[in-house]
């Protein structure tokens, strides 16, 4: 039997087709290296549509970065959950998860080299804080009321261990050899977060 679709499940194909092709290709080539064309190709529809769901090139790559943070701050927050109501391993799990999924091709190449380009510093900025400081926030202070971590004002740690995150996953990205820089930076998150509970 075939059933046809509405027209809000064909619109919303038609955007997720686009935005699977735009992340494949953005993560193989970077930003710069895709046209338009190829990425209408792959989605197998036509540049008009992409013009319907789309201001251009540089607004579905903005998409595509917030699915990857969304997609991102959903992973961490579902190991947190099952940190078995141990605060401080669920933040300490969430910092190394993350880490790990910075090793993957298009959360390095989209989210950590390309976006801070093509968005701008401080949209980029913007972006990651909106899904990763509330995840980063509620783990402190989660740790804070429990005793694991002294209270202190959570909002500027946040912020710094936010930037300590990004920074660590920067690193990795850019590293000739990746698992090296990973196995590094996760004793020196742990050793920060260790530190914390003095």
């Amino acid at each position: 039997m075939n059933v046809k679709r509405t027209q809000a499940e064909r619109t919303e194909a038609t955007r997720g087709a686009l935005m699977a092709a735009a992340r494949e290709l953005f993560a193989e080539r970077g930003y710069a290296g895709v046209s338009t064309e190829e990425i209408v190709q792959r989605a197998d529809v036509t540049r008009g549509a992409l013009y319907h769901h789309f201001r251009g090139k540089d607004d579905l790559f903005r998409a595509v970065f917030e699915q990857i943070e969304r997609e991102l701050a959903e992973k961490i927050a579902a190991v947190a959950l099952e940190g078995g109501g141990d605060a401080y391993e669920a933040l300490r799990a969430g910092g190394q998860l993350f880490l790990d999924l910075c090793g993957e091709r298009d959360i390095q190449r989209i989210a950590l080299l390309d976006a801070p380009a093509v968005l701008g510093w401080e949209e980029w900025r913007e972006i990651d804080a909106r899904y990763g400081l509330g995840l980063i926030e509620a783990g402190l202070a989660q740790a804070m009321e429990s005793g694991a971590l002294p209270r202190q004002p959570v909002k500027p740690l946040a912020h710094m261990l936010l930037g300590a995150l990004t920074e660590a996953a920067m690193l990795i990205a850019t590293a000739e050899e990746p698992a090296v820089v990973r196995a590094e930076v996760g004793e020196s998150v742990d050793r920060l977060l260790e530190g914390l509970r003095r």
